[in-house]
């Protein structure tokens, strides 16, 4: 099937390192547009009562977690994709690459998983998991090298 846009959902993990590879390269193979993204979500701490972080903080961190899409995207030119964009998005992960998919017009995400079970499956959640039950379009899940 020759893919018109594909859409790469990465958390900056060894896993998503592999679902970038693999989404490039098909990009390469199927001359199809690469859409790396990253969806942020800012830290919460508790102390007693919820505390937020200063502004200068965040913004911070939100500029590394750019500059660190930014190398993503020149990452997956290097693997021969030849049209990349990236998106840089905030709120949960599943539900904003779903959006982006449907909004973008996406025929497949790729997208990497840690390979959670059990207790730290039911703690923590699969992103990979709403995913697949929520896309619009083909998902392709990247499992762990083991």
């Amino acid at each position: 099937m020759a893919w018109k846009r594909i859409l790469c959902a990465v958390d900056f993990s060894d896993a998503s390192r592999d679902a970038l590879r693999l989404a490039a390269e098909e990009a390469r193979d199927s001359g199809a547009e690469l859409i790396v993204a990253h969806a942020w979500v800012p830290p919460v701490y508790f102390v007693g009562e919820m505390v937020g972080l200063p502004a200068s903080v965040l913004g911070d961190m939100i500029g590394t977690a750019e500059r660190e899409l930014a190398a993503w995207k020149t990452e997956a030119a290097g693997y021969g994709a030849t049209h990349v964009r990236s998106a840089f998005l905030h709120g949960a992960p599943w539900h904003e690459i779903v959006q982006l998919a449907k909004k973008d017009g996406a025929d497949l995400i790729i997208v990497g998983t840690h390979g959670r079970t059990g207790i730290r499956h039911a703690l923590i959640g699969s992103v990979a998991e709403k995913i697949v039950r929520h896309a619009p379009c083909a998902v392709l899940v990247v499992p762990p090298r083991r």
